[in-house]
């Protein structure tokens, strides 16, 4: 198993490497400049050439990808246009948090709700319950996440005032302990968290359930059964692990995607995460943020498909990596 994960960690450098110099390629070619939302635009020519020179934009295009390749590589991933010179990593850094909070709870809840229900929705097939769950989780996946969050904000915010409507923490109020601190983000917390969960479990419903449809139809779970073994040990210690396979997989492709489709939750609640930061670096053609966020995002791919791999092998003994 050390040798499998080292040899993969072997193999994201090359990746990396081609999505950068994609990424940049495709960024540098869109339409525009950093300098069209930095600058007045009465200024005259020759001061948006002295401009263009002191950022480096006058260059080659591959001269400036292997400027920024030769400062990533030091672990410096640039410096942002619209904040001014701050480094992109502190940017990242900053952001991260909020967005990690968001994320990892969403998942850990539909994680958490999506394997009993998908499993007991498999094992009652064609029962009232089961075409329940099979049309709850057709509609978690067809409504628009921007749509379910606007309706949470119109009944929840404006109609009851029960939550915030958004941001992460209350403007102007004092938190004289962490705990105070904690309880406001909590409240903010409650409506984009549902509103990315409601999609993730309604997916991870779909997969577990379609799965377990498959397994318990396989030999060895009749076999289970014959040996008189209780219905509970047949699904629950037999079926459920080789079923969980393909809902690793996806939780472990999800992973990246979570991040980045998070974007449109975080811009309805205003929640300062990634999602909020890489939209302000579209808008605002900072290409120096907009590589580092891209690059954050190809390692969490990278990162993502490997735990699916090394997950199997604890879910499934069968499995190993030589």
């Amino acid at each position: 198993m050390k040798q499998y994960i080292l040899r993969r960690l072997l193999q994201m450098i090359p990746t990396l490497l081609g999505t950068t110099f994609i990424v940049y390629i495709i960024i540098n070619m869109a339409p525009g400049s950093p300098l069209s939302h930095m600058i007045d635009p009465t200024i005259s020519q020759e001061a948006i050439e002295r401009r263009e020179e002191q950022l480096g934009l006058d260059r080659p295009l591959l001269h400036r990808y292997g400027a920024w390749l030769t400062e990533a590589v030091q672990g410096n991933l640039g410096y942002s246009t619209r904040y001014r010179g701050r480094l992109v990593s502190e940017l990242i850094q900053n952001r991260l948090g909020a967005t990690v909070l968001l994320t990892f709870s969403s998942i850990f809840i539909s994680f958490i709700i999506a394997v009993p229900v998908g499993v007991i929705s498999a094992t009652r097939q064609y029962s009232t319950l089961d075409y329940s769950v099979v049309v709850m989780a057709i509609a978690g996946v067809s409504v628009p996440v921007f749509f379910l969050g606007i309706v949470l904000v119109w009944f929840f915010g404006f109609q009851l005032g029960w939550l915030p409507i958004g941001g992460m923490v209350s403007a102007g109020i004092r938190h004289p302990t962490f705990m105070t601190y904690a309880l406001d983000v909590g409240r903010h917390l409650i409506l984009p968290l549902v509103t990315l969960t409601a999609a993730n479990t309604a997916r991870f419903v779909r997969f577990t359930r379609s799965s377990m449809l498959e397994v318990i139809r396989q030999d060895y779970v009749r076999t289970a059964r014959a040996k008189g073994l209780s219905e509970q040990v047949v699904i629950y210690r037999h079926a459920l692990r080789n079923a969980l396979l393909p809902v690793i997989t996806i939780l472990g492709l999800s992973l990246p995607f979570l991040f980045s489709g998070a974007i449109i939750t975080e811009s309805v609640f205003t929640w300062p995460g990634m999602g909020t930061l890489l939209i302000e670096s579209i808008s605002q053609r900072d290409y120096g943020l907009l590589m580092g966020i891209n690059v954050f995002l190809a390692v969490l791919v990278i990162m993502g498909n490997l735990l699916a791999d090394i997950f199997y092998s604890v879910v499934d003994p069968r499995i190993r990596y030589d």
